[in-house]
Order: C-alpha cells, then sequence, then structure tokens
C-alpha cells in the first residue's frame, strides 16, 4: 500500500513529484500550446471496478468475469496508487462527483467500499454536496450491504435493470429476475433519495406492449431518474457473433416515440438523448462529460480527459486487471496518453454538448475549447440552412429535427 500524505506534505512535495515524471510527459502535459484556455473546467473522478458475475452478451464495457481469486484488496490497493500518482495533473482542483462504475461495483464489499470512499476523501478535495454515485445489479442486492454503502458516502444509485420482464432477462443473459429488479428498485426508493433505473428497448422479440409495460413498471417507483438505451450490436460481443432478431426500424422509432410520451406525461424531462430526469435530478457527472468538463479515471481500462492552461489530455488505463495493477506498481498506470489535436476540438466538443436538449450556452465553447466560436461559423450557418440547428446570443442548441438526425447534425462538425 502507498503510505498516505497529508495534504501539508503533498504540497511541500508536488515540485518533487512533478520533477519524478519523464521530461516528454511534462512537456506533453505543460508545455504552451495553442490553446489558451481562460479557465479549467469542473472535475469529475471515475473509477472502474471491472468485475461481473457474468459477461452479458451486448456489453462492450471492459468487464470480466469474477473469479475466486480476484483479489479485492489488491485492486483498491492499485486504485489508490493510480490516484495518487495522477495527483499532479489535478492539484488544486475540486472534484465535484465521483462515479463508481463497471463492470458490477455492488460486487464490492461494504469494507472494500468504504475503504475505496475513504481513500477518495484522504486524497482529494471534494465538494461538500459532492454527488457519489454507485452502479449496482439487481442481482446483487443485499440490504444490509447497501446500507453501508449509502453510510459510507453513496447518495446516488444507478441501477442496471434493463429490464422486469424474465424472457427479456434472460435473452439478455443478465444474472437477475423481474422479481429481484423490483425488489431492488423498492429497496433503493425507501434507503436513497436519487436514483437513476437504466432500461433497454427494442429487445429480441419485443413488442410495442411489452416496453410499455416496462417503462411503466420504472414509472410505479417514482425514481427521480430513468435511461432508456436501444439494444444495439456492438462489436466484439456474444451478439455481434450470434446476431439476435430485433424489432425492425419502424418498431423501434415507435417504441422510442411512446417512451418519451410516457416519460413527458409522468414529469420527467428529457434532457440528454437517453437521460430522463424530474426537475432538479438530473445527473450531475454526466452533465459534466456532455458540457466537455474534465475528468479523471482510476481503474482497469478507464478514461480521462484532463485540461492544463494550453493542453487538453486523453488517457487510458490497461484494460486487463492484473495487467494494470501491474502497471501501477511500476509506476505507469496509463497505457495510452496523447494531448486532443486543436482541429479535433470542435468536433469533440459538439459530439457530446448537442446530445443535449437544450444546448450549451455560446460562450461555453471558447470556455471549454480555448478557440474563438467563429472557429465554427461555417458549420453552425449550414446546420441553421437544413433546420437542424438553433441559436441566439445566448444559446446554440438542437432543433427537434436536429435531435432526431443527431449523427448527421454531430458529423457536420468533424473536420
Amino acid at each position: 500500500m502507498i503510505p498516505i500524505k497529508t495534504a501539508a506534505q503533498a504540497a511541500k512535495t508536488v515540485r518533487q513529484d512533478l520533477s519524478a515524471v519523464p521530461q516528454t510527459v511534462l512537456v506533453q502535459y505543460l508545455s504552451p500550446g495553442a490553446l489558451n484556455l481562460s479557465a479549467l473546467p469542473p472535475l469529475s473522478l471515475y473509477v472502474h471496478f471491472p468485475w461481473c458475475v457474468r459477461k452479458c452478451p451486448y456489453c462492450d464495457f471492459n468487464s470480466h468475469e469474477h473469479k475466486p481469486d480476484s483479489d479485492e484488496a489488491a485492486y483498491l490497493d492499485a486504485l489508490r496508487g493510480d490516484l495518487e500518482a495522477a495527483l499532479p495533473l489535478i492539484w488544486g482542483r475540486r472534484v465535484q462527483t465521483v462515479f463508481i462504475g463497471g463492470g458490477t461495483p455492488s460486487l464490492l464489499s461494504a469494507q472494500g467500499m468504504d475503504r475505496l470512499l475513504s481513500d477518495i476523501r484522504t486524497l482529494l478535495p471534494l465538494e461538500l454536496d459532492a454527488e457519489i454515485t454507485m452502479e449496482a445489479n439487481p442481482g446483487t442486492f443485499e440490504v444490509e450491504k447497501f446500507r453501508a454503502y449509502r453510510d459510507s458516502g453513496i447518495n446516488r444509485l444507478s441501477i442496471g435493470v434493463q429490464s422486469f420482464n424474465n424472457e427479456f432477462l434472460q435473452k439478455l443473459g443478465r444474472i437477475h429476475h423481474g422479481d429481484e429488479a423490483r425488489r431492488a428498485a423498492e429497496f433503493a426508493a425507501k434507503h436513497f433519495d436519487n436514483i437513476n433505473l437504466d432500461l433497454m428497448f427494442a429487445l429480441p422479440g419485443q413488442t410495442l406492449e411489452q416496453c410499455e409495460q416496462d417503462v411503466q413498471t420504472a414509472l410505479s417507483f417514482g425514481t427521480s431518474h430513468l435511461s432508456l438505451y436501444h439494444l444495439t450490436i456492438e462489436p466484439n460481443t456474444y451478439f455481434a457473433k450470434f446476431p439476435p432478431a430485433i424489432p425492425d426500424d419502424d418498431l423501434s422509432a415507435d417504441m422510442h416515440q411512446m417512451l418519451r410520451d410516457q416519460l413527458s406525461s409522468a414529469g420527467y424531462i428529457n434532457y440528454e438523448v437517453s437521460a430522463y430526469a424530474k426537475p432538479g435530478r438530473m445527473s450531475r457527472h454526466n452533465l459534466n462529460y456532455w458540457q466537455f468538463g474534465d475528468y479523471l479515471g482510476i481503474g482497469a481500462g478507464a478514461h480521462s480527459k484532463l485540461s492544463f492552461p494550453h493542453r487538453i489530455v486523453r488517457q487510458m488505463r490497461h484494460k486487463q486487471p492484473k495487467a494494470y495493477m501491474q502497471a501501477v506498481a511500476e509506476g505507469n498506470a496509463a497505457q495510452e496518453s496523447s494531448e486532443v489535436a486543436t482541429e479535433d476540438l470542435p468536433f469533440e466538443f459538439m459530439l457530446n454538448a448537442l446530445r443535449l436538449r437544450d444546448g450549451f450556452p455560446v460562450a461555453l465553447f471558447q470556455e471549454r475549447t480555448g478557440l474563438a466560436l467563429n472557429t465554427i461559423e461555417r458549420e453552425l450557418q449550414l446546420a441553421e440552412q437544413k433546420g437542424l440547428l438553433y441559436r441566439d446570443y445566448q444559446t446554440i442548441a438542437p432543433t427537434e429535427t436536429g435531435r432526431n438526425y443527431l449523427n448527421n447534425l454531430q458529423e457536420m462538425f468533424l473536420k
């Protein structure tokens, strides 16, 4: 285990920490470049837990089957070491949100989660009202363990229900049943104030009526946030090799419209492509992504996007858990690290910000990219002419047509 540094000790030694970084890396992060950010964006922390009970056939996330030799303590040691080594890159910045994703983080023991959050609080200055989210699988719900998670500081749950219908859960390879999903949602509603339920639609053999039954069941729990995802066949998954028969485009579109109508009638705002929230209950962590904020990612396969006054850098950790832990022990958790090219920044910004129904303030583009808005004036004009974009002196946002053809709108900003 890497020894704890107090804030005072770390402040005194940050220059020594930087002096230990290879000069090529220092140049990459700290040397002046073409950008000139007037302020650094909000900072979030993402923590990846890479294990699941079983890999789902549609899943292309970095997840691995949990085995008896999966060493929780050793992985927590690595997470702490990874975070401590990354401190010079985010020194002095407060963390607004924390998201513990996976994989299935709810496989962590209560003691393991308490240790993880304690390590994070020791090393990072969290905002007092920081949103701390954990993903959970209904098949791993244990009442006392989840109470302990809450007492450790988890204040938002994101529950991967996917469906309440046993037929579709079996087709999706989920380890839980519909009754378990209902019990998990009921328990969460009683013990957590801020809850998201993940649902999938356009499932193999699903009818419009079955899709509506799922969303009505989800709504019955009164949760503050719902995420709705169209089942897509991703490369390098079991479904890519053995594709199931899924609803055609017309039926999928009918399902999507029905879901929008049902959730709108229930008082939810479709503030992002796949996200629906009660007023004031949007996911602060995900909003930071979509507004091109910064995030430090630790854990196997985690991604980071970090801004400096003259640079924006992306990193990716080693994907395999054992390789990741070994890399942390050797002092180099990042497998890939690169600067975002100036010409790519407009597309990267718009790829995220145009997912939001209300778009973004005009000034945010320059604030987050360091580029003048006239950099994309031609593209903005063309998008307006096609009826895909609305803008005035305050706001730039997709129109309803732009939201329906979002890929086309985003691609207009690709150099």
